[in-house]
C-alpha cells in the first residue's frame, strides 16, 4: 500500500530554517508527481510546492517563492522541502502527496493524493 510519513517538523524562530523529510513506499516513486502541502487551523489545505518525477519541474505557491525548496531524492524514496527565512504565516501542518505524471508538466496543486499524516511546523515571533 502507499505510505508517506512525513518528519522534521519542529518549533524555530521567526526567519530559522527547517528541513522536511517525506519517506514514501508502496508504490512506483519515479512515476509519480509529488508535493506538500500545509494547513493551518480551520484554514483550507495550500499547496505549498511539487516537483515532477524526474525533478526537472517544480512549482511554488506565491507565499513561499524564493523562501522555500522542493527536491527528491530516488534512491532515498523521499521527497524534502528545505525552508529558510520561514515566517509566523508558515506555522501549519505539513503533509506530502502524490499524483500521476503524464508527460506534461501541470503547474496546479490538483489531484494530489494519498496523504500524509503531517509534520507540526511552529515559527515563533
Amino acid at each position: 500500500q502507499v505510505q508517506l510519513v512525513e518528519s522534521g517538523g519542529g518549533s524555530v524562530p521567526a526567519g530559522g530554517s527547517l528541513r522536511l523529510s517525506c519517506a514514501a513506499s508502496g508504490f512506483d516513486f519515479g512515476t509519480q508527481s509529488m508535493a506538500w502541502f500545509r494547513q493551518n487551523s480551520g484554514k483550507e489545505r495550500e499547496g505549498v510546492a511539487s516537483i515532477s518525477p524526474d525533478g526537472s519541474w517544480a512549482s511554488y505557491g506565491a507565499s513561499v517563492k524564493g523562501r522555500l525548496l522542493i527536491s527528491r531524492d530516488s534512491a532515498k524514496k523521499t521527497l524534502y522541502l528545505q525552508m529558510n527565512s520561514l515566517k509566523p504565516e508558515d506555522t501549519a501542518m505539513y503533509y506530502c502527496a502524490t499524483r500521476p505524471f503524464y508527460g506534461t508538466w501541470d503547474n496546479s496543486f490538483l489531484d494530489f493524493r494519498n496523504w500524509g499524516q503531517g509534520t507540526q511546523v511552529t515559527v515563533s515571533s
